[in-house]
C-alpha cells in the first residue's frame, strides 16, 4: 500500500504546493543548487518527497526574511534546525500548513496529530480552525483541481479534521442552550456531500448558545418540511458547494420558500453556488453570506 503513495513530483506540483512559481524554483535550483532533481530519459525534471520538504522549509525561511543565498549555504539538516528554531507566533501558521500538506501527501496521521497538538498548545480550537484549517482546505481544493493531489489524499485529511471537529463539538453539545429565540437546522442539499464547513458552523452556533439540529449531507427538500411541526423560529443553514447547480439554484430557493419556510423562518446560505443566485429575485428571509466569519458575526 505504501508504494502507491505519490512520491515523485513535477515542478508544477512543487509550484502548487509551495506557492513559489516554477520559474523562480528553476532559478533557485540553477543558481544555488537548492534542490536535486531526478531526470527522466527525456531529461524532464522530477522531484522526490525530500526535495518537496526541503523546498517548503526554504520557503518558510525566505518568508521569514532569510536570503536565498544564505539558505543555500546550509545543509538540509541545518535548514530543518533553523525552521524549528524560528517557529513562533508569526510563522507557526505557515509551518503548520506545510506540515499538514506533507501529512496529506504521505497519508501520515501521526504527523497530522503532532502538528495539531503543537498548535493547540498555543491556540484555541477556533483559532486553529480559522487560521490554519480554513486556509488548508482552500489550498487543498486548488491542489485537487490542479491534479497535484488525489481525491484519496483530500478525503484522508478532511476526515482527520472532521474528527477534531466532532470531538470539540461534543464538548459543548452536552450543555443546555442559553439562547432560545431561534433554532438552527443545518443541512446540505440533495447530492451535496462537502460537509466540513457545515460541521464547523454547527460548532460555532452551539458555542454561541443556540440549539442546533444537524441533519448532514444530501437532505431532500421533502425531508425538511416536517421540521416546522416540531420547532418555531427556524433558521435553516445550508452550504452550497456543488449542488444545486448554477442552473437550478434559483428554482431550489423558490421550492424552499414555498414548500418549507413559513413567516417565522429564515434560510441562511453559504458556498460557491450562491454566486449564481439571482439576488433580485430572492425574498428577504433568505440571506447569503460570503464566508463563515460573516455568518458567525450574525449570531
Amino acid at each position: 500500500m505504501i508504494n502507491n503513495i505519490k512520491s515523485v513530483f513535477s515542478i508544477k506540483d512543487l509550484e502548487n504546493l509551495s506557492g513559489v512559481k516554477a520559474h523562480t524554483i528553476r532559478i533557485w535550483e540553477k543558481r544555488y543548487n537548492i534542490l536535486e532533481p531526478m531526470r527522466s530519459t527525456t531529461n524532464i525534471r522530477n522531484y522526490d518527497t525530500h526535495n518537496l520538504q526541503k523546498l517548503l522549509n526554504i520557503v518558510l525561511l525566505h518568508n521569514y526574511g532569510y536570503k536565498i543565498s544564505r539558505i543555500a549555504s546550509h545543509s538540509s539538516e541545518k535548514i530543518e534546525l533553523l525552521v524549528r528554531e524560528i517557529i513562533s507566533e508569526k510563522s507557526s501558521k505557515n509551518h503548520a500548513l506545510n506540515a499538514f500538506k506533507m501529512a496529506m501527501m504521505n497519508f501520515d496521521q501521526v504527523l497530522f496529530f503532532k502538528t495539531y497538538a503543537n498548535l493547540l498548545s498555543e491556540k484555541s480550537f477556533r483559532e486553529v480552525f480559522y487560521e490554519v484549517f480554513i486556509p488548508l482546505m482552500n489550498e487543498i481544493g486548488l491542489l485537487w483541481q490542479s491534479g497535484t493531489i488525489t481525491p484519496a489524499q483530500e478525503h484522508f485529511v478532511s476526515y482527520l479534521i472532521k474528527q477534531k471537529l466532532l470531538v470539540n463539538t461534543e464538548k459543548i453539545q452536552v450543555l443546555e442552550p442559553t439562547r432560545t429565540d431561534k433554532i438552527f437546522v443545518l443541512y446540505l442539499p440533495e447530492n451535496e456531500i462537502h460537509e466540513l464547513g457545515l460541521m464547523y458552523l454547527n460548532y460555532e452556533i452551539l458555542l454561541n448558545g443556540y440549539k442546533t439540529i444537524y441533519l448532514g449531507e444530501s437532505v431532500p427538500v421533502e425531508s425538511l418540511k416536517d421540521m416546522k411541526q416540531y420547532f418555531d423560529n427556524i433558521v435553516y443553514v445550508a452550504y452550497l458547494t456543488v449542488q444545486p447547480t448554477k442552473d437550478d439554484v434559483d428554482d431550489y430557493l423558490n421550492e424552499m420558500a414555498t414548500e418549507v419556510m413559513d413567516a417565522n423562518s429564515q434560510l441562511w446560505l453559504l458556498g460557491r453556488m450562491t454566486e449564481s443566485i439571482n439576488n433580485k429575485k430572492i425574498p428577504e428571509e433568505i440571506r447569503i453570506f460570503s464566508s463563515i466569519p460573516d455568518l458567525v458575526k450574525e449570531l
